[in-house]
């Protein structure tokens, strides 16, 4: 795990959430050599639908619906 200071993630907090995310490796931030706090890669969390815990919502959920099934929505002239 790397280390850095508190100054040094203070004036470089952009390059280092850039490493954290290529990498994947945790970044611990100390203050006067004291570790303080732990930068870690975000794990994405599976959607969940109400109140129904094994239904999952597939990622493409908020995607327009494709035209064909758009006009069977709209009201007939």
């Amino acid at each position: 795990m790397k280390y850095i200071s508190s100054t040094e993630a203070k004036a470089r907090l952009n390059a280092v959430l850039a490493e954290v995310e290529r990498t994947g490796q945790s970044v611990t931030i100390t203050n006067h050599g004291r570790p303080v706090a732990v930068l870690a890669p975000a794990t994405p969390r599976a959607r969940r639908f109400g109140q129904f815990p094994g239904i999952r919502i597939p990622d493409n959920f908020d995607d327009p619906l494709p035209d064909d099934e758009l006009e069977a929505w709209e009201p007939k002239p």
